[in-house]
């Protein structure tokens, strides 16, 4: 696959490759095959974190979480209706994201640190989505953008004090008929408070899916559809 990239593409890859060891991975979604780009030595970058204690640390970005692949399923049964914009913010991998991009979405994928949107470009062009653009977006400080028809994020709602923030990100980003759909684990305690501040400005709805994780554990997977009142 990397000899296929463009040159351009090749040093960002060389780039990733200095700080990490990374492999190409087949991502089969509904009826589209992806080619995404990985880090193969999870356990070296996890070092015994937990995701549902250890979350101000945890590097979230650094694999494909169920609830990605969730969100992914639900991006790949909604293709875009003309020329939709959408975001997925925190996207580490951008699973959802580029699976919108094929099902002709205008996709923005975003995250807080170069490297990430670093994954994300070389995935995007092992893709053939060149039209998809990358921002880093510091939630607190949010830059001027313009507004979109769907936000999505999975795994986004781990830290307390990211919700106000986050909460003016959506109002500001999301068109006034737009929609954003958040997936998350169940076992994430932090969902309901984030949604219980939501309910002020926005109607939620949610769906279940419940799958096996790499474990072989049983886990439910939390979709919220959010709209604007």
């Amino acid at each position: 696959m990397s000899e296929e990239l463009s040159e351009k593409t090749q040093k960002v890859l060389k780039r990733i490759r200095k700080r990490f060891k990374v492999g190409f991975s087949p991502l089969k979604i509904q009826d589209l095959e992806l080619d995404m780009l990985q880090v193969t030595d999870l356990e070296h970058l996890l070092a015994g974190k937990d995701p549902f204690e250890n979350v101000s640390e945890f590097p979230f970005w650094v694999k494909l979480w169920e609830a990605s692949m969730v969100l992914a399923h639900v991006m790949a049964s909604m293709p875009a209706q003309g020329n939709q914009k959408l975001l997925e913010l925190g996207a580490g991998m951008a699973a959802p994201g580029l699976v919108a991009a094929a099902r002709g979405y205008e996709v923005t994928l975003s995250d807080y640190e170069p490297h990430i949107l670093d994954f994300q470009r070389v995935s995007a062009a092992a893709n053939g989505f060149d039209d998809v653009e990358f921002r880093m977006i510091d939630w607190l400080k949010p830059p001027e953008m313009p507004k979109f028809d769907r936000i999505i994020g999975a795994e986004i709602l781990f830290r307390d004090d990211f919700f106000v923030p986050l909460l003016a990100i959506f109002n500001n980003y999301l068109e006034d008929d737009g929609e954003i759909y958040l997936a998350h684990d169940l076992r994430r305690k932090s969902v309901p408070k984030f949604l219980d501040l939501a309910q002020k400005d926005f109607k939620i709805a949610v769906t279940k899916t419940t799958m096996q994780n790499e474990e072989g554990e049983k886990i439910t997977i939390l979709v919220n559809r959010l709209t604007k009142k």
